[in-house]
């Protein structure tokens, strides 16, 4: 395999209105700081500190068995998360390989929003 045709990979996703975003990202990539910064309404209160479950996330089913198994913590927190499926994971524990290239990762339509005074997260 050719090194520079793995180093990018192709992310969409779908927001909560249905809405796809394709995104071209880098392996390496976090799936929640990729969101901020191409503005997609991925909150991620604790800034990616497995301290909340507001980057939650719907893995499409083709990569989510691609994805390594989620730690106790992320299971915690995941728990925590309104609408909980199968496929749901956290945004901020999902870092980008070249196997993960097509990803789909869907919005859920409501979200524990832990920030009552405006707060906005600011990507990194």
């Amino acid at each position: 395999m050719i090194p520079f045709l793995t180093s990018r990979v192709n992310v969409v996703y779908i927001d909560r209105s249905g809405k796809r975003i394709p995104v071209k990202a880098k392996v390496g990539d976090n799936i929640l700081y990729l969101a901020h910064k191409h503005g997609i309404d991925l909150e991620g209160a604790c800034e990616a500190s497995l301290a909340c479950s507001t980057c939650h996330v719907y893995v499409n089913s083709a990569h989510f068995d691609k994805l390594p198994e989620p730690e106790e913590r992320e299971d915690d927190m995941l728990d925590m998360a309104p609408m909980l499926q199968e496929n749901s994971r956290l945004g901020c524990q999902i870092i980008l390989t070249p196997d993960l290239d097509g990803i789909e990762l869907t919005l859920p339509k409501v979200t524990r929003n832990f920030y009552v005074d405006g707060h906005v997260p600011k990507p990194h």
